[in-house]
């Protein structure tokens, strides 16, 4: 048996993962695309993310704003942190802070809607957790990483896609520096990924003990 379905086989054991009912993403919060654009403009996105033909830092602004799904694009978030906070860094430029409700208008704006997520798959997600090497940081029910919490612990982060982006957006910055000083490989998202993961997570939070 490989390391990752012995992993997999002992969370199962230990009663980690519950089939999340359906309309799992229910709790997403609505967004107005009018107020995303005016956070696209007032946290520095419209500076590096140009229309197209126009010389921008980051990938064209027709590129971030298509269809796609909510945790898709937080997926995409996430892999874009480092590079963005190596960018401002050089600039002198502080880390814009983005609230949840910021977060839902700014999705809106990108054209992110949670029904272009596919429903999240646990068993899925617990591979994910796996292979991108989240216990080496993180622990879940005390088992793995001290640096950051323990993500079987109840969080209202994991109650959306908005929130979680928030969270992510906040932190990750910190996350990539100690993974870049402990010579961890900062993991990479695409495709459904996130949203399982999130989906593991969210059932391993629901059958934690209180």
């Amino acid at each position: 048996m490989t390391p990752v379905r012995t992993l997999a086989a002992l969370l199962l054991g230990a009663g980690l993962w519950a089939p999340l009912a359906a309309g799992a993403w229910a709790a997403e919060i609505p967004g107005d695309p009018a107020r995303g654009r005016a956070v696209f403009t007032s946290k520095r996105c419209a500076g590096c993310h140009l229309p197209r033909g126009q010389p921008g830092v980051g990938p064209a602004r027709e590129e971030i704003r298509r269809p796609q799904g909510t945790f898709e694009l937080a997926g995409r978030l996430w892999n874009h942190v480092p590079a963005m906070f190596a960018a401002l860094k050089q600039e002198g430029a502080g880390w814009p802070q983005i609230s949840v409700a910021e977060m839902a208008d700014l999705m809106a704006y990108v054209q992110a809607e949670a029904p272009r997520d596919p429903e999240p798959d646990p068993l899925r997600g617990q591979v994910v957790l796996v292979r991108k090497a989240c216990l080496k940081c993180h622990s879940l029910r005390g088992e793995g990483g001290r640096i950051g919490p323990d993500l079987a612990e109840r969080r209202s982060d994991y109650a959306s896609a908005a929130a979680w982006a928030a969270t992510m957006w906040t932190h990750t910055p910190r996350m990539a520096a100690v993974a870049a000083e402990r010579g961890v490989l900062y993991p990479r998202f695409s495709g459904d990924e996130m949203g399982n993961l999130i989906g593991f997570l969210r059932s391993a939070s629901v059958a934690s003990p209180r």
